[in-house]
């Protein structure tokens, strides 16, 4: 399946921005069930430099700064990309048991599982607490298959959930998350992690793009998508699994991967430093397009 995604985000200054140093991670990475037919970053104003590279988790940055001055400031990201779904139907009831997996991620000194185990640690956005593992141990009883049990997971914070994009922040902690039972799809992902790494299990924040689809008989408006957000969990015998609290699936050929790490904070779409600027208005805009086979 291709895409072409366009994501415009635009901040209006109250004063002037005499200077500004920014990150954007917008562009789509590459993996083995994803390709990119071309990408291309619009910056207004001008930069008067720019350059591309890739962070410690292998995701794609842009680093550009400003030295105009301006009270209006747009990035507008427009990618094409190729999805081919995996084939393999997963048997969650077959495959390691979640306790085994735990174990090897100890005992194991292979480059892939030592890649791994920095994912059952703590994180800026994800700290473990009693709270998540007591909500995480109804789906991990004793010898059940880490398949089943992340399955079970997904299950449970989907229905037990409201998707309310009011409620919470960035600065929103877990723990209010988990005790009013309300978020977003960056919440939800972040309280699975939080779930998995309680059980001593590698679990990472996934961001990028979702089709979605319009009411029947209604026309799709243009911009009306936003990015999204998942998690995936690490399987020795599969390598990293994708999950979809928020719609309670398994991504396959519609999830549209720009980037991962440890959590939000590892792959912030946009941040930077400015100089001057007062007040500001800031919109986003998403529009995800599938252009067919």
């Amino acid at each position: 399946m291709r895409y072409r995604v366009i994501h415009k985000t635009e901040y209006d200054y109250s004063e002037s921005v005499g200077l500004s140093y920014n990150e954007a991670r917008l562009l789509p990475r590459l993996t083995t069930h994803q390709q990119c037919a071309g990408t291309q970053l619009q910056i207004s104003p001008l930069p008067a430099d720019y350059r591309e590279r890739e962070d410690f988790f292998g995701n794609r940055v842009a680093y550009f700064s400003i030295r105009e001055t301006h009270q209006r400031f747009t990035v507008t990201a427009t990618s094409e990309v190729q999805i081919t779904p995996q084939e393999a139907q997963l048997n969650f009831s077959l495959g390691t048991d979640w306790e085994s997996v735990r174990q090897s991620l100890r005992q194991q000194r292979d480059a892939q599982t030592l890649d791994a185990l920095q994912y059952t640690l703590d994180s800026p956005f994800v700290s473990t607490d009693p709270q998540l593992a007591s909500y995480a141990q109804a789906s991990f009883p004793r010898g059940r298959s880490l398949l089943e049990a992340v399955n079970d997971l997904m299950g449970r914070i989907h229905a037990d959930f409201i998707y309310d994009p009011d409620f919470t922040t960035l600065a929103t902690p877990l723990a209010t998350v988990l005790e009013h039972r309300r978020g977003v799809c960056q919440d939800f992902a972040h309280l699975a992690i939080g779930c998995l790494r309680t059980q001593g299990l590698a679990a990472r924040y996934v961001s990028g793009y979702i089709e979605t689809l319009p009411p029947p008989g209604k026309e799709k408006l243009i911009g009306s998508d936003a990015s999204h957000a998942w998690f995936s969990v690490y399987i020795p015998e599969l390598g990293w699994v994708d999950f979809d609290p928020t719609n309670n699936q398994i991504p396959a050929d519609q999830h549209i991967v720009v980037g991962w790490g440890r959590d939000y904070g590892d792959i912030t779409p946009l941040k930077g430093v400015i100089f001057g600027g007062g007040e500001h208005e800031l919109s986003v805009s998403v529009d995800v397009k599938n252009l067919g086979d």
